[in-house]
């Protein structure tokens, strides 16, 4: 450890933005997360509360809104009030949890964008063995072990910020506790926190997204096999739909954390947009992509509104 080094209790987070932005910012991030809040809530409650709606897939999306929720909730309420202060103070270990959390939700998320991936091309290149690989067991035990398979994966980041020593400063340039940002900001130069960062990225973010891609890529093929062109037409926005969910997730986050691990130096600037748009963004738009647009959790939602009660599970054909 450098002999200048200072014991940390705390950090700075400094998010740089344009004093004649800033109430833009904040307006933004508030709509965003007021959208985000209120959209996975309703989601959540409304495949609760609808029986027909516990089924492999829905509780994928159940899932993902959770995710999602939590994701939201730990980010933009501690970013809002950091562009409106201008800087806060995080105690040392509220950063670390942070950082963990953030860490966590972000392969969660990744995980489970390829499990509905693979669920779907299931559905459509094997209907028939369906049902018997693809259930309600499955899909909750696969959950669970994402879970402690992530919590696993991430604890060593923990134990490297740890290990990291500050000489010059305890501020962050970001608007939320980061990984990155803090091997960037601390005095120990040992590649070795880094080169982790990307082995992490490259098993949890590379592996599922080429996944998905080829998921997705034979369900298109199996696409323009299908005799009707309404058929096809559906098939297709289904694809790009989902696939501009995984881009606005995946695209942003692999790029900031892979080209840093790789020794490649980003600004600040371009380093949170791109952060925060993979974090951000998703959140808010996965509701409207993954569960507005379906017609089951419509006519649920419609009831829900209406007052009126879902039917009892033995009438649902």
């Amino acid at each position: 450890m450098n002999n200048s080094s200072v014991i940390v209790s705390e950090f700075v987070l400094y998010c740089s933005i344009n004093s004649d932005q800033k109430n833009i910012t904040v307006c933004a991030l508030t709509f965003i997360y007021l959208l985000s809040l209120f959209g996975n809530l309703l989601v959540i409650l409304v495949i609760l509360w609808n029986p027909q709606l516990h089924a492999p897939m829905y509780i994928y999306i159940m899932a993902l809104a959770i995710i999602d929720l939590a994701n939201s909730t730990v980010l933009i309420p501690k970013m809002i009030s950091v562009v409106l202060l201008d800087s806060s103070v995080v105690p040392y270990g509220a950063c670390m949890l942070q950082m963990f959390v953030i860490l966590h939700v972000e392969e969660m998320e990744s995980l489970l964008l390829t499990f509905m991936a693979v669920d779907r091309y299931i559905a459509v290149i094997y209907p028939l063995r369906y049902p018997s690989i693809i259930t309600n067991k499955t899909v909750c035990i696969g959950i669970f072990i994402l879970n402690i398979f992530g919590l696993i994966f991430k604890s060593p980041f923990v134990f490297f910020a740890t290990e990291l020593s500050f000489c010059h400063s305890n501020i962050l340039p970001y608007c939320f506790c980061d990984y990155a940002t803090m091997v960037h900001v601390a005095c120990t130069e040992d590649p070795k926190y880094l080169k982790f960062l990307s082995a992490v990225v490259i098993t949890t973010g590379i592996f599922p997204l080429a996944l998905i891609l080829f998921s997705y890529g034979r369900i298109a093929l199996a696409a323009l096999k299908i005799s009707s062109v309404e058929g096809k037409k559906k098939v297709f926005s289904t694809c790009l739909t989902h696939l501009l969910v995984v881009g606005l997730f995946y695209i942003p986050l692999l790029s900031s954390y892979i080209l840093p691990g790789a020794g490649v130096k980003l600004s600040t600037e371009a380093y949170n947009t791109m952060v925060i748009v993979g974090n951000v963004v998703p959140p808010m738009v996965n509701p409207i992509i993954y569960s507005f647009r379906n017609k089951e959790i419509k006519s649920c939602i419609l009831r829900l509104f209406k007052g009126t009660r879902a039917a009892p599970l033995h009438t649902i054909r």
